[in-house]
């Protein structure tokens, strides 16, 4: 989730119609903000590279760790949105295993936009982030009797701590994984037993 409550996309917009040419944003809409919510479903399809809307929610909520549910009738008419606006593009992919699927995509206007907005702020979210942690881990600590308060900071300093060894950990593979789906050629950064582009089976089984 990206932690602002809406993100203002006109400086961006131009600051990239400067540098890029002007066909690049031929199909772009009007839309000058995001919501929190719009730019995390970005950001996800960005990482996953394509994402039909069954598996961004089952993301989506893993991403929120319960403390959201996303539901088709709320992620849905947020998919045509962005998709109206010029940051998405979609295609009807057969799978395997299943019926025809819709298959999201960021347009290259959306992912210059969204690598954008992240390289410039990047270092506010995350002091942002570690601003949130402090604060939220002292509601919690002092939330407990002043008697058992030795023993909750411990174990909040080993929760943190195996939370951060995960973040490292995490982070690498996404970056180092690549293979190449078999059918369709497409690059696959993200590891899958089906291709996102095709619904090939990446595993060959």
């Amino acid at each position: 989730m990206w932690l602002n409550k809406f993100l203002d996309l006109e400086d961006s917009i131009e600051e990239l119609r400067d540098d890029l040419e002007k066909e690049f944003f031929k199909n772009f809409g009007k839309k000058t903000k995001l919501t929190p919510l719009e730019f995390t479903i970005i950001e996800t399809i960005f990482n996953s590279q394509a994402l039909s809307g069954y598996d961004l929610i089952q993301n989506l909520n893993r991403h929120f760790a319960g403390t959201w549910e996303a539901k088709s009738g709320t992620v849905y008419p947020i998919l045509s949105k962005l998709q109206k606006h010029g940051f998405l593009d979609s295609k009807m992919v057969k799978s395997p295993i299943g019926p025809i699927r819709k298959v999201y995509t960021l347009t290259e206007a959306g992912e210059e936009l969204l690598k954008l907005k992240v390289n410039k702020n990047f270092a506010d979210q995350l002091k942002f982030v570690e601003n949130f942690l402090i604060e939220l881990s002292s509601v919690y600590i002092r939330s407990h009797p002043k008697e058992n308060r030795k023993e909750i900071v411990k174990n909040l300093h080993d929760t943190l701590n195996d939370s951060f060894i995960n973040i490292i950990k995490s982070i690498p593979p996404t970056l180092e994984y690549k293979t190449v789906c078999p059918v369709c050629a497409s690059i696959i950064e993200r590891q899958a037993a089906f291709c996102a582009h095709c619904g090939s089976n990446i595993l060959g089984k």
